[in-house]
């Protein structure tokens, strides 16, 4: 059946059916089937956010299933809380979707969606639902921050060291694999269509006393240029220490360090924190120190081990970019 046969309310029903049936959430007082949903604030400060996955930019149907869709619609808007030191609260889900689209397909996409939700105590009170020519999957995120946060992305000082979660590379090695058609290591194609948002890491680096962060997302250099310009300084990043996936170097060799420079996705934490802080750090939070906080005259800038200024890959995803 497709949801053009089972119509516009059948659908709703159909998605409330397994909403429901993934139980109550804590602090919700109407859900799905009003007009609003409702909710009991929980203390601190209120954060917000949304992103979509469109198909055809985002994703492709024939390379990833509902369910790694699902997943992953869900992480890339708790990996912004994440980013704020924030704890996940509630989701609103919208779908736009072709008439054609199988009902099975959309019960694979709540089947994935709800999993990460109840991984991280998240929430879905509600959405909407309508028809288009594409697939559209936007998520709107609350959740709460709680003293001395939020961390932001203006609050980097000269000085700073830089410091990382995770491995970089991994997702866009992923994709890039999926897109050629080459066979694709799990650990590649989890990190890509599965990501894990930092949320433990970015409420420990408040706890710490980290000011400044930003999820990867664009790809590392883009989104330190990001926080450079917010902050109005500059970057020296070491390229030896770059925590480069081990799986995308077996892969991609020589290729691999600017993947995971420039290639997106990876959905990790950068921050910046003095070095008293980033003591810290170091006993709660595995990450990477890869460089430090310059005058911003220097831009953003990689050196290899000579001190020598290395040659940038294309700095990440941009959005209406005409390449």
């Amino acid at each position: 059946m497709t949801v053009g046969e089972l119509d516009e309310f059948g659908l709703i029903d159909h998605i409330n059916g397994l909403v429901s049936a993934a139980g109550p959430s804590e602090g919700v007082v109407l859900g799905i089937g009003d007009d609003t949903a409702c909710w009991r604030p929980h203390p601190g400060l209120e954060v917000a956010t949304t992103d979509s996955l469109v198909e055809g930019v985002h994703f492709l149907v024939d390379l990833a299933t509902p369910e790694e869709l699902g997943w992953k619609a869900l992480a890339v808007n708790l990996s912004d809380v994440a980013a704020m030191g924030g704890v996940p609260g509630y989701a609103l889900i919208s779908l736009a979707l072709p008439p054609q689209t199988p009902v099975d397909w959309v019960t694979g996409l709540y089947r994935g969606l709800l999993d990460i939700a109840r991984t991280f105590r998240v929430g879905v009170v509600g959405g909407d639902v309508h028809s288009a020519s594409q697939i559209v999957v936007t998520v709107a995120l609350w959740g709460t921050v709680n003293a001395p946060g939020p961390l932001a992305r203006s609050a980097a000082r000269i000085g700073d060291r830089i410091g990382i979660t995770g491995t970089m590379g991994a997702s866009a090695g992923g994709l890039r694999l999926l897109k050629e058609g080459r066979p694709v290591p799990g650990p590649l194609r989890q990190a890509h269509l599965h990501p894990r948002p930092q949320i433990e890491a970015g409420q420990g680096l408040l706890h710490c006393g980290v000011k400044a962060a930003i999820d990867i997302s664009d790809g590392l250099l883009a989104d330190l240029g990001h926080l450079c310009r917010a902050s109005g300084v500059g970057a020296s990043v070491a390229a030896e220490r770059v925590p480069v996936d081990p799986h995308l170097r077996e892969v991609f060799g020589d290729d691999a360090l600017a993947l995971a420079l420039s290639g997106g996705e990876d959905y990790q934490l950068l921050f910046t924190a003095p070095g008293e802080v980033i003591e810290k750090v170091q006993v709660e939070v595995p990450f990477t120190d890869i460089g430090e906080i310059t005058q911003r005259r220097k831009g953003v800038e990689v050196m290899d081990a000579a001190g020598r200024s290395v040659a940038l890959p294309q700095k990440g995803w941009q959005h209406f970019d005409p390449r």
